[in-house]
């Protein structure tokens, strides 16, 4: 008999499940917005990528009722870690949020390259500041692609998996996205996206020298910006949006062409009732 992942008392609802091969699973229902109410449970999650899912993890998903699985991750994404299992009755939606040809040597050197080539490509904040700098190109660039989601989400492809390879950064800036169109405070948006960090979360980094030299503290320091989730990330992309259009319900509006009519059925599927 298939055994399922048990689901940790933390609360009313099922918020955080461990899941065998899939890392980075999570509810953000729960979280506050602005005028006092908080987002539905059972309604939108993340996660990294499901081409690892077990059986007992494809299970537990399936049994979740969700609509759409929205899959944030390129060609080169697929070929690294292979496509996602499929679940029945589940409508799969790729989305590709970053080119495969973009920064594939930098990708290929972080996979491939010693340590003299680490450094010049990571080390004295070169790494944190290709972070911040994809960011702010996936909220300026991908428009197109957010307002594709939300549009979708408002039209009722609920409830939603939103997953990218580690489910930190492509995944959780669309998450974000769509917690800001309905309103969730930015800290509690944060604080989200901050618990990519956790130990059992994170994506497991792959690199061709799996030695210890290949996988040092030195290698794993400088790969950090790259695998982790930093608040700068994020407040990159919120500054973006303020810088670019001058306000979020302008983002919304001018940049990713959402309606207010739209935005309102998106909190009315999203957001308890207060």
């Amino acid at each position: 008999m298939t055994q399922l992942p048990e689901v940790p008392p933390t609360g009313p609802e099922p918020t955080d499940v461990d899941l065998t091969g899939v890392r980075n699973f999570r509810d953000v229902g729960g979280l506050p917005t602005v005028d006092g109410r908080t987002v539905r449970y059972g309604r939108l999650y993340r996660s990294g990528h499901l081409a690892h899912a077990t059986e007992a993890d494809a299970a537990f998903l399936s049994g979740l009722g969700l609509h759409t699985i929205f899959d944030f991750r390129n060609a080169a994404d697929h070929k690294l870690d292979g496509l996602d299992v499929e679940l029945p009755g589940v409508r799969n939606v790729s989305i590709p949020l970053s080119d495969p040809a973009d920064g594939a040597e930098f990708w290929r050197l972080v996979r491939d390259g010693n340590i003299q080539q680490l450094r010049s490509i990571l080390a004295d904040g070169k790494g944190t500041d290709r972070m911040v700098a994809s960011y702010r190109s996936i909220i300026r660039d991908r428009t197109a692609e957010h307002s594709r989601v939300l549009h979708a989400l408002a039209e009722g492809s609920m409830p939603a998996l939103m997953h990218c390879a580690a489910g930190k950064d492509r995944a959780g800036l669309s998450v974000a996205v769509s917690l800001l169109a309905v309103g969730v405070e930015k800290e509690a948006i944060e604080a989200d996206y901050l618990k990519s960090n956790d130990a059992h979360r994170r994506y497991k980094v792959k690199r061709s020298d799996s030695s210890p030299a290949g996988m040092s503290e030195e290698v794993m320091e400088l790969l950090n910006p790259l695998f982790g989730a930093h608040p700068d990330y994020l407040g990159a992309a919120f500054a973006a949006i303020e810088e670019i259009w001058g306000s979020t319900d302008r983002y919304f509006l001018e940049g990713l062409k959402i309606s207010p009519e739209t935005r309102e059925r998106l909190r009315e599927r999203l957001v308890e009732v207060a």
